[in-house]
This record gives C-alpha cells, sequence and structure tokens, in this order.
C-alpha cells in the first residue's frame, strides 16, 4: 500500500481500501486530519524535481512536516482524492496552516513575494489590505507604490495637523511642502540677489532700482508645490493605491481608526502596516511661543514679508532660513544656545557660520529665550523678546516683526496609538527602535523615515528605505537600506557639503594618531571677478591610516556642495582611498578640481 509519511519520525499511515464510498470518505477524512493537524502539509514525491524545490524552499525557511506520497501506484489515489479537494491533480500539493496553497509555482511565487511567511505566521486572516502606510510624505509615498507594483492592495492615509498659526498643506510631506523643496527655491532666491551684485563686475549695466517683492516668490513657489501635490495624487491613483486624507491611529494591532477633517470615523485592518509620520517643529515650552512665533511649517507659506526675524536654533533649519532671508536684504538675527549645526564637523560648522555673520547675519550667542510678546499686532506685527543668557545672568530684550523656531523637530509617534499595537517607542524623543530591516519589536509592523531610532532624518533615506522594504516584503529581495556614507548638504549662503564622518566622529572611534586630514581652503573661479570671499571656501577629507588612507569624512564648503558632495559621496560607497582620488583627473576649471589638487599635498593631524 502506498504510505504517507513524516520523515523526521518515520510513523507510517496506511491507506485505507478505497473500493467503497466509505473507503474513500475514509481516506478523505485522514487528508483533511492531515491538513488540519499539521503547520506545513506537502504531498509530494521523491523523484519530482518540482517537489524537490518546494522542500528546498521549507528547508531554507526551517520548515518541516513534509509528507511524501513513496508508492506511485497507490499514491494515485491520495492524488485523486486531492483532485477532489482541491482541484488540484498534481503534485507537489501544499498546504499552510489549513490553508491550500497549491503547486510548486505557487509556492515558490509566495516564498518570494513574502506571502508564505504571512501564512507560515498565521496571517491568512481575511484583512481589508495588505498593507497600510500611515504617512504620506516621501518614504510612504515611495513604499506604497512600489508595494501595489508588486500587486499588493496598498492604503496611504496622510493627514497634516494644522499648526497654531493655521498652516496646513497637501499630499507629499515636510520635503515637498514645508522643507525642502520651498527651502532649496527661496536659497535660489537669495543665489540670484548675489548673482545681480556680481553681475556688474561681469559687464553688465542696469540703472534700475532693484528690490524684492516676496508675494510674487511665494506664489510661485506655492504653485510649484501644488503641481507636485497634484502629481502625488495622481501617481496613486495610476498605482491603484487607495489615498486617504484622514488621521490614522491603531485600536488593535491590525487595526486602526482612520478620522477625517469633518469628524467621521472609519476602520481598515491590514495584515501589515507602516510607519512613515515623520516630524514636526519642536516648540520652546515658553510664554507666547505658539501665540506669536512661527516655524518652518509657516514660513514658506507666509502671506508677508517676515521683516525684522530673530531666528532661535542653530540647527540646520535655523542656518539655512536665517541665511536665504538675509539675502533676501531682511535685518536677521540668530539666537544661539550653545554650538552651530550639532551632529555635523564644527569646524566646517564654524565657518559656515563665520560667512553668514560677514555677510550680515547677526548671532546672539549663548541666549535662551524666556517670554515673547506681542507689542503690535499686524502682518508683520510687532514682538518683544525676552532672554537669558546660558552663562550668567544677563537678561536682554529686543523687538522684532518675526520670530521663527528652529530648535529641533519631534517624531509624530504619540498619538497614532501605538501602544495599542503593542510598538515599543523610547519615551525621551518619541523615535522606534527597528532592527535591520525597518521591523519594529511588533513583527506586522515596520517603521522608515525621520522616526527611526539614530537614522538619518533625510528625505533619499526614506525613499530608498521605502522601495528596499517594499521588495524584502513581496519580492523576496534581500537588500537593505545603507545608512552608512549617506551624503548631505547644508543650504547655508555658503553651501556645506559631507559625507562620512565628522573629525570630531572620526577622532572619537579611531584615535588622533590614526587619522589623517587632508584640507585646503580655496578661491572659486566665479568669485574672481567680484572679488569676494576669497579663500572663505574650504575643503578637507579625513583617512583612516590603518586602512590603507581611506576616506572616512568628506567635507566641502562652497558653491554647488550639493553636486560636488554627491560624486564624492559614490567614491566613498565604493571604499575610495586618499590615492585612488588623488589619481583622478579633476575638470578643469572647477571648485573640485582644485579642492583635489591641494589636498594631495595640504594635511595635518588633529592635534595640530
Amino acid at each position: 500500500a502506498a504510505e504517507v509519511r513524516p520523515p523526521a519520525d518515520g510513523n507510517t499511515l496506511k491507506m485505507p481500501p478505497i473500493e467503497n464510498d466509505t473507503g474513500k470518505n475514509e481516506l478523505k477524512t485522514r487528508i483533511q486530519d492531515l491538513i488540519d493537524s499539521n503547520q506545513v502539509l506537502v504531498f509530494s514525491k521523491s523523484y519530482c524535481p518540482y517537489c524537490v524545490k518546494v522542500r528546498y524552499s521549507f528547508c531554507r525557511r526551517g520548515g518541516d512536516l513534509a509528507y511524501e506520497l513513496f508508492c506511485p501506484e497507490e499514491g494515485t489515489n491520495y492524488q485523486e482524492m486531492l483532485l477532489e479537494m482541491t482541484g488540484q491533480k498534481t503534485v507537489p500539493n501544499v498546504f499552510i496552516n489549513k490553508t491550500h496553497l497549491g503547486g510548486c509555482d505557487n509556492t515558490l511565487k509566495a516564498h518570494k513575494d513574502g506571502s508564505l511567511q504571512q501564512l507560515l505566521s498565521g496571517e491568512n486572516e481575511a484583512y481589508d489590505y495588505d498593507l497600510i502606510v500611515i504617512g504620506g510624505g516621501s518614504g510612504g509615498l515611495a513604499c506604497s507604490k512600489e508595494s501595489a507594483n508588486l500587486g499588493k492592495k496598498v492604503m496611504v492615509l496622510d493627514y497634516v495637523v494644522p499648526t497654531p498659526k493655521g498652516t496646513s498643506w497637501g499630499l507629499g510631506g515636510t520635503c515637498v511642502n514645508v522643507g525642502c523643496i520651498p527651502k532649496k527655491l527661496m536659497h535660489q532666491t537669495a543665489l540670484l540677489s548675489t548673482a545681480m551684485q556680481d553681475a556688474r563686475k561681469f559687464g553688465w549695466e542696469f540703472d534700475e532700482t532693484v528690490k524684492h517683492n516676496w508675494n510674487t516668490m511665494k506664489e510661485a513657489v506655492n504653485n510649484y508645490i501644488g503641481s507636485l501635490n497634484w502629481g502625488y495624487r495622481v501617481a496613486l491613483r495610476d498605482k491603484n493605491v487607495n489615498y486617504v486624507n484622514a488621521y490614522a491611529e491603531f485600536i488593535e494591532p491590525h487595526k486602526i481608526k482612520a478620522t477625517n477633517k469633518r469628524g467621521k470615523e472609519t476602520f481598515y485592518t491590514a495584515a501589515k502596516f507602516i510607519l512613515a509620520t515623520g516630524e514636526r517643529p519642536r516648540y520652546l515650552g515658553i510664554p507666547g511661543d505658539r501665540e506669536y512665533c512661527i516655524t518652518s511649517d509657516d514660513l514658506f507659506s507666509l502671506s508677508y514679508c517676515p521683516g525684522k526675524t530673530l531666528v532661535i536654533g542653530a540647527s540646520y533649519v535655523a542656518l539655512e532660513c536665517g541665511g536665504f532671508l538675509a539675502g533676501l536684504g531682511l535685518d536677521v538675527t540668530v539666537m544661539v544656545r550653545s554650538i552651530l549645526l550639532r551632529g555635523f564637523d564644527q569646524d566646517m560648522a564654524n565657518r559656515a557660520g563665520e560667512h553668514m555673520e560677514e555677510h550680515g547675519v547677526k548671532f546672539l550667542r549663548k541666549y535662551v529665550p524666556v517670554k515673547v510678546e506681542e507689542l503690535e499686532a499686524g502682518t508683520p506685527g510687532k514682538l518683544k523678546v525676552t532672554a537669558k543668557s546660558t552663562e550668567t545672568d544677563e537678561i536682554i530684550e529686543g523687538e522684532y516683526n518675526t520670530v521663527l523656531i528652529a530648535v529641533g523637530r519631534d517624531a509624530c509617534t504619540d498619538k497614532i496609538g501605538l501602544d495599542k499595537a503593542g510598538v515599543k517607542v523610547n519615551p525621551k524623543n518619541g523615535k522606534i527602535p527597528v532592527n535591520d530591516e525597518e521591523q519594529t519589536n511588533v513583527p506586522h509592523i515596520y517603521a522608515i523615515g525621520d522616526i527611526l531610532q539614530d537614522k538619518w532624518e533625510l528625505t533619499p533615506v526614506a525613499i530608498q528605505a521605502g522601495k528596499l522594504l517594499a521588495r524584502r516584503l513581496y519580492a523576496g529581495s534581500k537588500a537593505k537600506c545603507d545608512y552608512v556614507n549617506v551624503p548631505t548638504t547644508v543650504f547655508t549662503p555658503l553651501e556645506y557639503g559631507a559625507c562620512g564622518l565628522s573629525e570630531e566622529r572620526a577622532t572619537e572611534l579611531y584615535g588622533q594618531e590614526n587619522i589623517e586630514v587632508f584640507h585646503s581652503l580655496f578661491w572659486p573661479l566665479e568669485f574672481t571677478l567680484p572679488n569676494r570671499d576669497n579663500n572663505k571656501c574650504y575643503a578637507k577629507i579625513i583617512c583612516n591610516k590603518l586602512d590603507n588612507d581611506r576616506v572616512i569624512g568628506f567635507h566641502y564648503l562652497g558653491p554647488n556642495a550639493g553636486e560636488v558632495t554627491q560624486g564624492f559621496g559614490a567614491a566613498m560607497k565604493c571604499g575610495a582611498t586618499k590615492e585612488q582620488l588623488d589619481g583622478t583627473i579633476g575638470i578643469h576649471p572647477t571648485c573640485a578640481e582644485v579642492r583635489r589638487a591641494k589636498m594631495m599635498t595640504d594635511y595635518y593631524t588633529p592635534d595640530q
């Protein structure tokens, strides 16, 4: 008789005779008992190559409980009964957690797209969606579209809680609406002011008074952003991603409540969730901050020119906004509690700050605000700021038209019901710890972007992580987001690009005696005719002497920093050494070429 045997323990199950209906019923019952009592059940034949593929697939996943039809002749009875029960005549015939998966092709496909793991973990419950993404920023949109491309049913929930000033925006997240895009456009506006000043030295003659119109710029920027918002909605529709403009909150591990702007509540379930809620600007917690101050969430759509402005903070947002406002001709003061650009190379940060100061930005160092009061209402009005020294008991006061707070950002994780889903959150900062696959402590919930603990808060990082996560979940990919040697640029008036370690961090990791810094001041050719900023641009690379002078840090202060840094970021990703950079022929005449040539000979060690 044919035998159905679990290979692990060798127990033999004799087939009942099937000459009559009783025998058939007993066989059907026996098969159903096997299906019901085993997590993984594979009816197969040893000599079948497709069966071998399936067994190998389960071996790779640590699967067990595969059953074989050993006797081809009697095994036919099992196959006929399986045909009656499942509609499938061939082997292998695979069942997972009482669910019929199918044959070889279906099993391998499920292994590749992640649904096999879902079945193995008992997640074969019927859900409204395969994936719900909470947050419609860069990372969330990238992940949702990639998942839909891979055949999954996907929903994106996105809702912008208005600022205390009532500012809100459309789909796309911080970067598109109140971050990278408007910031870069307004930075470019300020650069054009400098270009017009330079133009006369290049022979351009114009007599009329040049002035800047804030509303013209603001409307142009907002119109462009509006086109991006529309484009994102169209892209989601084309990918069959269901976009819902509602605030999402977990009420169970697999269930969320979505509340729209009219307060209507709708409930959705999903097999998996991805958290991509991003961050919002932090307020000071002092009298008058929410009532009278603005943040970067408000600045880019401000309906009036901000006038005399106090920027509170020393983050990249503070220096970028203070820089372009000064470039528009406004009176700008930056109030700094301690250091500039915490986490960045301090040599470079201070050089960027010095350049701003030389070009009219005032700095109040070692002060913190304690109170903001309204003296006159208006657009802009007039505010009085009271501040206290961080070193003495000195109190100072100042009057400004606008106060911009840029002291950091908080993760948007405290009001989305993560406790009800069981997701662990760092109580100090609201960030979410994840493993190297962006998975939280709850296996079916993942997180990407700015809300991750100890990861880069950068749009391209979120996009990359989102795409790769979707491919791992639904396409069998093994590729993970690489958070090492990520290039970035701070768009201060003199732009600062960086990739890899700061000098401070390199010294901490490797010791002063084991790193060498090659550096250079330089004067861009385009600055020479206007005779400005001579030897203010600066660049350096940090090399690990223990690893063949491998470049572990790149820092550049000068024009077009993002374009220059991107190329060096690729080189560092490939493990570039100082010798390889020296052997690279530069493009003439460029800032990158001047930087490379001079750093071939100019160097110092950090203790010099």
